[in-house]
């Protein structure tokens, strides 16, 4: 698109329609709202599927090399590494069965991985390169498991201190908090009806952006992220009605989120893209409906056009671009979507 008339349509207010490109006139579909737009980069990372093949691709992140890495759930390569533009750098991994989530901590050449295993009932903190350094296994010390079967996390984040986090999103719903070399420290969540309880916590990440580190914990059944405290005490709600939303991922002052369905539609492929501005308001949907605000309350949000099936991870790189992993898609592979 030529950027003049962009911002030719931008002047006069006009907000582009996630079903396509209407207010562009002949050029490609755009996606977003308030001045928060996307383009898909076509045919980005698809690969030769008998040599690199996908089932569920769960969760992106970029290295410190710029290098975007993707996890998914096929043994003959659970994790992908592509530069920006889609080319393959590396592959590696055949143990992790249940791959579901890739958390990315640590600083430049001391950077490592955390994945969870759902059917394996652990977390593993492996090199760049996939060298396991550490395994963490289900806390029966905390006497709130039966068995390690009931133990099936989702995701993982990193504290400043490196005490780490674990979203028990498939199983008893709790958040375990472990120091640096795996001991557990404590717990917060677990089922329940209250406020504080969680309803499948798939998501859990630092949040910094107000200079002191809180957890944001997706509470996906309720269609809402929760803050916490680092100690675990409830101290906020951030309502998103329609939105099965999966991992808070945050870059700058923004939150981004894969959101799996739109649990009011009839139709099992409805998920979208959304993003949060610094103050926690929705200020734009890819493939999703435009966020609207009555009385300061977000109305509720739905997929707008089937750009997706079921969103699983965002990832957002140096430029803004936007990688999406999908679950029970087809297979298909990340679509990657370039700021306008």
């Amino acid at each position: 698109m030529n950027r003049r008339r962009f911002i030719g349509y931008a002047a006069a207010g006009l907000t582009a329609a996630t079903s396509g490109s209407e207010a562009f006139g002949n050029a490609e579909p755009i996606y977003g709202h308030n001045g928060v737009f996307y383009r898909q980069v076509k045919g980005w990372g698809v690969l030769d599927a008998d040599r690199f093949p996908v089932k569920d691709c769960h969760e992106m992140v970029q290295d410190y090399r710029g290098r975007i890495l993707l996890l998914t759930n096929e043994t003959r390569n659970n994790v992908l590494i592509y530069d920006t533009k889609g080319e393959l750098k590396a592959s590696w991994g055949t143990e992790y069965p249940g791959a579901h989530g890739l958390t990315l901590a640590g600083e430049g050449a001391d950077q490592f991985l955390l994945i969870t295993d759902t059917e394996r009932h652990q977390v593993y903190k492996t090199t760049l390169e996939g060298r396991v350094l550490m395994t963490l296994d289900y806390p029966e010390e905390a006497g709130i498991y039966t068995s390690k079967d009931t133990f099936i996390p989702t995701e993982t984040a990193v504290a400043p201190n490196g005490d780490i986090y674990v979203a028990d999103g498939y199983g008893q719903q709790y958040v375990l908090h472990y120091d640096a070399n795996g001991r557990l420290q404590g717990w917060f969540g677990g089922r329940g009806e209250g406020d504080q309880f969680l309803d499948n916590a798939h998501g859990v990440a630092i949040d910094n952006r107000d200079g002191d580190a809180t957890l944001l914990v997706t509470d996906r059944t309720r269609c809402c992220f929760k803050r916490f405290s680092l100690s675990g005490e409830l101290m906020e709600i951030i309502a998103l009605p329609g939105a099965c939303v999966c991992r808070p991922v945050i870059r700058g002052d923004k939150v981004y989120a894969a959101v799996l369905r739109s649990p009011d539609m009839n139709r099992q492929s409805s998920g979208f893209v959304t993003i949060l501005d610094k103050a926690n308001r929705v200020v734009a949907n890819i493939g999703g409906s435009e966020p609207v605000y009555v009385d300061g309350k977000l109305q509720p949000m739905q997929q707008a056009t089937t750009l997706f099936a079921h969103p699983h991870d965002v990832c957002v790189d140096g430029d803004e671009s936007i990688y999406v992993a999908q679950w029970a898609s087809g297979k298909v592979y990340p679509y990657k979507f370039e700021r306008v």
